[in-house]
């Protein structure tokens, strides 16, 4: 059993939780994530890792509440239990002097990114991050990231707040106007296609972190599975982070929707 320890709202569906698990937290590293089960018949939910803190043994995970387990999660409260939390799983994010960096995160993503962000900076690189949201209200941990980086850029979908426009408009603007070493993109599948698509034009090394569906988190149950390379690869064991411009993301996106009927059908009992 894991406990909550604290909870804060970034906004009405997205809960950041600060959960006891001192091994984790002495073992993990940027890019590493844990499967989460709220109870002994819960779904088993993959999360990445967002912080972690040694002396009080505990990791940050932050939650949307998006299907019925992640709902259930994020009504927990401070005192209450997470049935399992099993981790740090994955591959930690490769982390060098690459030059420049550009750390492009769309709304829950910037929480993995997080991690990445801060171990890019220690590492000496010049680190730009571009943040994506609907509207200003959306985006999130944006003073940890300017703590942690050279400059970042905000876009929303609504111009609500920083510049208006879709996340590959940031993107495009620093690769016009210097020249990036690297690029790490964490976010909704459809987001990272399309700036995978424009680094791509621009030759510029990008790596993502895939959330696809997951169940046992030992690449036995295959739910996971993605196509990279023109191989089969799954991302529990292989990844979560892979060479964007070989992804096949369209592959990814239909995999993502096969649930979506028992998904409608577990949010209507939870309702009722």
């Amino acid at each position: 059993m894991n406990k909550i320890v604290s909870k804060k709202m970034f906004s009405e569906k997205v809960a950041c939780l600060e959960v006891e698990a001192p091994l984790i937290a002495r073992s993990r590293k940027a890019g590493h994530f844990v499967i989460v089960r709220l109870d002994e018949k819960g779904e088993r939910i993959p999360l990445t890792i967002a912080d972690a803190d040694v002396e009080r043994g505990t990791i940050t995970l932050v939650v949307q509440a998006v299907g019925a387990s992640s709902t259930r999660i994020n009504a927990l409260q401070p005192g209450d239990m997470l049935a399992d939390v099993v981790g740090p799983l994955g591959h930690a994010t490769e982390i060098e002097k690459f030059g420049t960096v550009v750390c492009c995160g769309g709304g829950v993503g910037v929480a993995p990114l997080l991690p990445i962000v801060k171990a890019m900076h220690e590492a000496g690189n010049r680190v730009i991050v571009v943040l994506a949201a609907r509207t200003k209200d959306l985006i999130i941990l944006e003073d940890e990231m300017r703590a942690n980086s050279d400059e970042v850029i905000i876009m929303t979908d609504d111009g609500s707040y920083g510049k208006q426009g879709v996340i590959t408009v940031g993107v495009e603007e620093v690769i016009n106007r210097e020249k990036v070493d690297k690029c790490v993109c964490i976010g909704p599948t459809i987001m990272m296609k399309f700036v995978s698509l424009l680094t791509k034009k621009y030759e510029v090394p990008t790596i993502v972190s895939l959330n696809t569906i997951m169940v046992d988190g030992t690449g036995m149950c295959g739910a996971c599975r993605v196509t990279v390379g023109g191989k089969t690869k799954f991302v529990c064991v292989d990844g979560p982070e892979f060479d964007a411009h070989e992804v096949n993301f369209d592959e990814m996106m239909m995999r993502m929707r096969a649930y979506k009927a028992e998904e409608t059908e577990a949010m209507a009992a939870l309702n009722k």
